[in-house]
């Protein structure tokens, strides 16, 4: 049993034992180092298995005190978001998937694709396995303006999404090392990151790679403030770290001044830029993009003609004439305006449907707050009702006999938030 897996084996095995009953919520788990004379294994390994635990929500940490099981059900009382089995008929949908339904973005971006098709001498090749020159050189333009970052084009790779990226940049790291995360929640790059033998741990300021969204360190949309920025962009390259910079949701953070890009507080050095534009444009445009700082860029310069570029060739050419002509910046302006009225109406309709003592959780711009109910024994029977009202929402376990639903306004008109939001209520009134 290798070391770099015994942590992902230990978190299993606690899982299990919490979701199967055999330890009892509210019990009282071993102390670290017992837990690790016990295991055979390292103090760090237990405290990196017991931290994904809290973060996942099957631990509650108490000071000075050690690690407790979470007041939990079994995985089938709280059905996964992305479960297959849906309500029949879908009243009011509080996910966050898709975006911003508009026939006039539908319509303009269908322009620009039919002019990339006829594009054929282009479209008859593979394409450029870094991504389309042209796109690469419209992207280096964008960020300059938006996020202050200066790049060249030949450090800009393409790919269709998140993980395409991830999977490109995770051989130039070294590894196997730990990987910090802001929470357990980061379950896409989590993946990514265990499949090259990483460890991900969370909130390791000293970890060799750190992995951080700063619009989103909470997916009630909590931003990292400034100070913490400039702080954090200091000590990577004081320690010589790898900081990977995942702006996810950066232009919809409107309860701040503009916050600097962690890429350029570290001076282009050290920091990994990664965005993408499905939140912006269309969910099914699987554009993203990474900015690779020397030496990683000098590392994927020598095995990057052995990679296929992922992204569809003529979405990066019509991406290219998009950018140019200033259709993404005035897409983002709308947006912002039109979410952050969204996502006011849904916290007024909430804090007048569940007064205090529900506790409601905002962050700082984004889609979606988080509301804390104490529903004790009753998850499974609310998950029903949820269901027999038509109501979807991400349900995670929140420990102390308290739900978090995660609620997003980006799927429901402004005028079916209120009505949405009482009918949330008039659902759980029978079990708070």
């Amino acid at each position: 049993m290798g070391k770099i897996t015994r942590y992902q084996l230990l978190y299993d095995h606690y899982r299990r034992e919490i979701e199967e009953g055999r330890i009892r919520p509210g019990a009282r788990l071993l102390s670290v180092r017992d837990c690790a004379a016990l295991h055979h294994c390292s103090r760090t390994t237990v405290e990196s298995a017991y931290s994904l635990l809290a973060a996942d929500g099957y631990l509650v940490a108490r000071p000075q005190s050690g690690y407790y099981a979470a007041i939990r059900q079994a995985p089938e009382a709280l059905p996964a978001p992305s479960a297959k089995k849906l309500p029949s008929a879908v009243r009011y949908d509080f996910t966050s998937h898709g975006s911003e339904p508009d026939p006039s973005t539908f319509a303009l971006w269908a322009r620009y694709v039919k002019s990339a098709l006829r594009k054929t001498g282009r479209l008859s090749h593979y394409g450029d396995p870094q991504g389309e020159p042209d796109l690469r050189q419209a992207l280096a333009d964008y960020v300059r303006h938006q996020r202050n970052i200066l790049c060249s084009p030949d450090q800009i790779v393409i790919g269709a999404g998140l993980q395409s990226l991830l999977f490109l940049l995770c051989p130039l790291l070294p590894h196997p090392v730990n990987v910090s995360f802001p929470a357990g929640s980061f379950r896409q790059a989590i993946t990514v990151f265990e499949a090259f033998g990483n460890r991900p741990v969370i909130k390791d300021p000293d970890a060799p790679v750190i992995y951080v969204s700063p619009a989103h360190m909470t997916r009630w949309g909590t931003a990292m403030p400034a100070s913490r920025r400039e702080q954090l962009a200091a000590r990577v390259r004081e320690h010589d770290s790898i900081l990977i910079e995942d702006d996810y949701e950066n232009e919809f953070v409107t309860h701040l001044r503009k916050t600097p890009s962690l890429y350029s507080l570290a001076g282009g050095s050290h920091v990994v830029y990664i965005s993408s534009f499905s939140r912006i444009l269309l969910p099914s445009v699987r554009i993203s993009f990474m900015i690779l700082p020397e030496p990683l860029l000098s590392a994927y310069r020598t095995v990057a003609s052995f990679y296929n570029q992922t992204a569809s060739v003529a979405e990066q050419i019509a991406l290219a004439s998009y950018i140019r002509d200033g259709h993404l910046a005035t897409r983002i302006r709308k947006l912002s305006r039109t979410y952050a009225e969204r996502r006011a109406c849904m916290i007024r309709g909430l804090k007048s449907a569940f007064p205090p003592p529900t506790e409601l959780l905002t962050g700082d711009g984004g889609f979606a707050a988080a509301l804390l109910l104490p529903l004790e024994g009753n998850l499974t029977r609310f998950a029903q009702a949820l269901d027999r009202s038509g109501i979807r929402c991400v349900q995670e376990d929140a420990g102390d006999g308290r739900l978090r639903l995660i609620l997003s306004c980006a799927s429901l008109p402004e005028a079916e938030i209120p009505a949405a939001c009482q009918a949330l209520a008039d659902a759980a009134a029978p079990f708070l």
